[in-house]
């Protein structure tokens, strides 16, 4: 890769970190009730209390705000489930799509109440202008604005002392909404627009092709499908091709919100790497920003709401080392190519390109895949399936880490908390000493709920992936054999289990079998999550806030970044590199030795 590569990706970098402080900051604001947006949204926040009868001045318990948060995702996903069901019965559906069908319905309705939007179908071919607006576009606001307020629950927890109470969830996720997704999606979208994203209500338009294309169509039986002669072969006849439909519709609108969100959900199949999605280089960029836009800022905020700005600044570091420190080999790698094509001919110093933009290039296309996998966004703007084992293996990675190099809005960073409470109790291990964060005690209920936090997702990974080749359901949709089959599988539930969102694809996902298995991982890995972090927090805002002595473990300093940056990487290495060796280092193995 050229040097022009490398400075846009440290552009890149220095771009996020100098957005971070001032959002946070605003963010901070924001839950403390100072809103700089208040005299025009304070309004419009009240009457939504009003209408839903909720209580402004009335706090609740951990249990209580679990509970709310619960409830609330339970209704979206019925609702998004209906209007899927429904969707053809309702209006704004031009090109007349039917009803989805019911597994797929219910693994999408979890994917985007869960905030992973993982997709197993064809947006432009599946789902409606009514399904995108009405159904996936509001989740991709409120399962955002969700893990936002957990994250600030959490904040209170270690902010409190004595206390019984985490705050309003319903004023959490208003806030979340009103003041932080929606301005900053407006902006986004609109600026999205100017770049030329589509934004429009027209039904799908029809183009003329200069060269007509004659193809193969099966012929279809009275039962639709494919018609087979007596000697075996399908039965095929020769179709001239004078038209293409393109698919177009309000997509700005979602996609800003998706990717502001940490969402990933496309509105065209191919997502970002779509020209109606991700037209233009600064389209390109604004985007992947987005990505880890509110992720990075949301450590400022934690540090400014419990009044230690270092502790902030710490985690960002150690976010921002390990996302540099994954993007680098993924960087290399697609810089490097694959030597089996170099040995045809190939141009070895053009990297390896397939599956990727040439608008976008190595170091675009490198930078997404890290950051999106880093977020648990999940959108692409290159094909992750076509990327060199080595090159697939560091985003895989990165979201089997628990999505905590950024993560998804509000849980990426309440995911890393979690992990400094299990760097602390190593620490007090070391010395015989009760570990304390933040001026509070870890005690054996915490270290409990961590270890719920740190472990499930692993569980539904690795379980999920052994049931998925084990069984002949599972074994069906690989499309390729070998290691690569493996890691496809592999990414599909680290995925899931995640809540990134993201595929290898190369998978058939969209059968009864993957969209229940999948919508399972995911449901269990956002919620026991997010429930065992409530529980960390209420049991953390009750105890009183110990002074600093003599053991105490400073940790804002780098020997706690390095610390915490072992601890993940430790755990992660010995929960997954028995699988990652099955199928990207076997596949790398394969690959040189060819």
């Amino acid at each position: 890769m050229n040097a022009n590569g490398w400075f846009q990706i440290v552009l890149y970098v220095a771009l996020l970190l100098a957005c971070a402080k001032p959002l946070g900051l605003y963010m901070a604001r924001v839950y403390e009730g100072r809103s700089p947006l208040a005299r025009v949204l304070d309004p419009v926040e009240n009457c939504l209390y009003r209408l839903a009868g909720v209580d402004a001045a009335n706090e609740m318990s951990s249990r209580q705000y679990a509970g709310a948060f619960l409830l609330f995702n339970l209704l979206g996903l019925l609702v998004v489930y209906g209007l899927q069901r429904l969707q053809g019965m309702l209006p704004l559906d031009p090109e007349g799509f039917a009803g989805v069908s019911a597994d797929s319905s219910f693994n999408t309705a979890i994917s985007f109440a869960s905030n992973t939007n993982w997709q197993g179908y064809g947006g432009e071919t599946t789902m409606s202008y009514l399904t995108q607006m009405l159904a996936l576009t509001p989740q991709n606001f409120v399962s955002a604005a969700g893990g936002m307020a957990v994250l600030v629950a959490l904040t209170r927890g270690f902010a409190r002392r004595e206390a019984t109470t985490l705050g309003n969830f319903w004023i959490d996720l208003s806030r979340s909404v009103l003041h932080i997704l929606l301005p900053l999606s407006l902006l986004l979208a609109v600026a999205l627009v100017g770049q030329g994203v589509v934004q429009t209500f027209s039904p799908y338009a029809t183009a003329s092709l200069d060269e007509p294309v004659t193809v193969q169509q099966p012929v279809l039986d009275a039962t639709n499908q494919p018609r087979v002669a007596a000697d075996g072969p399908p039965v095929v006849r020769n179709e001239t091709i004078t038209t293409q439909r393109i698919a177009v519709g309000p997509a700005a609108s979602q996609i800003a919100i998706k990717q502001l969100g940490t969402n990933g959900g496309g509105f065209f199949n191919v997502n970002s790497a779509h020209p109606f999605e991700n037209p233009t280089p600064l389209s390109n960029i604004l985007e992947m920003l987005a990505i880890l836009l509110i992720p990075a800022a949301l450590c400022v905020t934690f540090g400014d709401m419990v009044r230690d700005r270092r502790q902030g600044w710490a985690l960002l570091a150690t976010m921002t080392i390990l996302f540099v420190a994954l993007l680098v080999p993924t960087v290399l790698a697609e810089s490097a190519g694959n030597p089996a094509l170099t040995a045809l001919g190939v141009d070895g110093n053009a990297g390896n390109l397939e599956g990727k933009e040439v608008r976008f290039g190595i170091a675009n296309s490198a930078l997404w895949a890290t950051a999106t996998t880093a977020a648990s966004n999940g959108s692409v703007n290159a094909m992750h399936d076509s990327f060199t084992p080595l090159g697939g293996m560091a985003p895989l990675w990165l979201m089997q880490l628990g999505e905590i190099v950024f993560g998804g809005v509000g849980s990426g960073l309440y995911g890393m908390i979690v992990f400094a409470i299990v760097a602390v109790f190593v620490a007090g291990l070391m010395i015989g000493r009760t570990p304390e964060y933040l001026g509070k005690k870890i005690e054996a209920f915490e270290v409990k709920m961590a270890a719920v936090v740190v472990l499930v997702p692993a569980l539904f990974v690795l379980a999920g992936t052994a049931l998925a080749v084990s069984v002949d359901a599972g074994r069906a949709g690989i499309l390729n054999p070998g290691a690569h089959g493996f890691s496809e599988v592999l990414y599909a539930l680290s995925s899931a289990s995640n809540n990134n969102g993201s595929a290898f694809a190369g998978l058939s996902a969209n059968t009864p079998f993957y969209n229940t298995l999948l919508g399972l991982a995911m449901l269990f890995g956002r919620y026991w999550l997010a429930v065992a972090v409530l529980a960390i927090a209420g049991a953390l805002a009750a105890k009183r806030t110990v002074p600093a002595g003599p053991g105490t473990l400073p940790t804002h300093t780098p020997l706690f970044i390095a610390l915490l940056i072992g601890t993940v990487v430790i755990v992660g290495a010995l929960t997954f590199v028995p699988a990652l060796a099955l199928g990207p280092v076997a596949e790398h193995l394969a690959m040189v030795a060819h």
